[in-house]
């Protein structure tokens, strides 16, 4: 029993789901979304207010402008990609506090959230979740 308590401990303190985030990025909480996707995929369609950091850039130089003050969240497509995982790790391993964004981008616009970007989608869908 104590070890799926930790697991489901662990679980909820290094990850995030879109409608945490919605709400934490509207409640004015300090915390910074980063696509680690390349550039091109950030460019066509990303999450309001992310910045684009990929994860095979993120560097002690690439990051130094940061605040390690604040909560990172990384994304990336989807469940079917790793760069999510690859950031939070590299973030993590640069002294960042971080968590995943479960689902990615995808799950964010499932959840009914505008996106940015050449692709974006100004307007979401207005759903709610309901978790």
């Amino acid at each position: 029993m104590e070890a799926q308590i930790k697991y489901y401990e662990n679980k909820l303190a290094f990850e995030m789901d879109p409608s945490d985030l919605f709400d934490a990025l509207n409640n004015g909480e300090k915390i910074v979304v980063i696509d680690a996707r390349k550039a091109f995929g950030f460019e066509a369609e990303h999450i309001p207010t992310a910045i684009n950091i990929p994860h095979r850039e993120m560097t002690i130089d690439s990051t130094k402008h940061l605040d390690t003050a604040v909560l990172y969240v990384t994304y990336c497509d989807g469940i079917g990609c790793n760069a999510s995982t690859r950031g939070a790790l590299n973030m993590a391993k640069l002294g960042f506090k971080v968590k995943e964004l479960m689902g990615g981008i995808e799950w964010w616009k499932f959840d009914g959230y505008a996106t940015e970007g050449t692709n974006g989608i100004k307007a979401g869908l207005k759903t709610e979740c309901a978790c």
